[in-house]
């Protein structure tokens, strides 16, 4: 198992999971971005979830060359793989980290000093730099999550989007929080939000430094560019506190955004969406999407 191991006495380990599927382009870099960090108690646990490309391939290579702890499995998908990791993990602080982003190189350093004497905080994020599928930094309307300043989060912040969230490509999570909400649940598909969302209901801060920790990124494949998916999974996320006094607002305001966003991308998806929302919880997002359907 890869493992950096030195001048680490009071050093947390840090488990880093990364759970690979046909990143073949890509996983190289991923990894070697956990190999190269400044912090020097890490262990990496990858795990190949069936990919059919040539994955495998690259990664029994790096495997060969640096240690770390690589398993294949049939594909499970992300949040069961997670929790198998987890399971088999030794870190107090947990890193699910994907395998087409990339680190800076002190990314784990800089947020395990801040996690540092801060039990209440239950994952901290921070900012990310976006970056196109041949690893060039992108312009600047592709860069929202680059310069926002530091923020916590608790749950009405999140669920409410009063704030920014954290960024998936950056998230440290504390064994205790995860283990406190039984980890993942398989049968969220969005990961990062259901465990956010998890974690701070449960009574824990999330707190998301102002600085650019990661490279996310931007790709066809991209998980949020699937507008069916997304929209419901959200929502399936979102029932889970169905029992939040504005849940059915949250859900509107959600639906109202989506019809927005695609009625020039997915019409049909956006006509869908429109038809859950009463017009009492129409609002200029929803006329807006109305518009672009009637006239585009």
């Amino acid at each position: 198992m890869f493992s950096q191991c030195h001048d680490v006495t009071d050093a947390p380990l840090v488990s880093v999971i990364i759970a690979s599927y046909n990143h073949a382009r890509y996983i190289e870099q991923s990894v070697n971005s956990v190999i190269n960090q400044t912090y020097s108690n890490i262990e990496l646990l990858v795990i190949d979830d069936g990919s059919k490309d040539e994955s495998p391939e690259i990664l029994k290579r790096l495997q060969q060359l640096h240690g770390f702890d690589l398993r294949f499995q049939a594909n499970k998908g992300l949040a069961c793989t997670l929790n198998d990791a987890i399971s088999r993990a030794r870190g107090d602080l947990i890193v699910p980290f994907g395998s087409d982003d990339i680190m800076l190189p002190h990314r784990i350093a800089t947020q395990v000093e801040y996690m540092n004497g801060k039990p209440e905080v239950g994952i901290c994020s921070a900012n990310i730099e976006t970056i196109d599928q041949n690893g060039q930094v992108m312009g600047p309307r592709e860069q929202r999550n680059r310069n926002l300043p530091f923020r916590r989060l608790d749950f009405d912040d999140l669920f409410l989007d009063r704030k920014p969230g954290p960024m998936a490509a950056t998230l440290m999570l504390r064994r205790e929080a995860l283990d406190k909400v039984g980890g993942f649940n398989p049968n969220i598909r969005l990961e990062d939000v259901y465990i956010e969302l998890a974690i701070s209901h449960a009574g824990y801060y999330i707190d998301v430094l102002g600085e650019v920790l990661a490279q996310y990124r931007d790709h066809p494949s991209n998980t949020f560019k699937n507008g069916r998916f997304m929209v419901d999974n959200v929502l399936r996320t979102y029932e889970i506190f169905r029992d939040h006094p504005h849940y059915e607002k949250v859900c509107m305001k959600f639906r109202n955004s989506m019809v927005l966003k695609y009625s020039n991308r997915d019409k049909a998806l956006a006509r869908e969406i429109l038809a859950d929302v009463p017009v009492k919880y129409w609002n200029r997002k929803t006329l807006r999407g109305l518009w672009r359907l009637i006239t585009a």
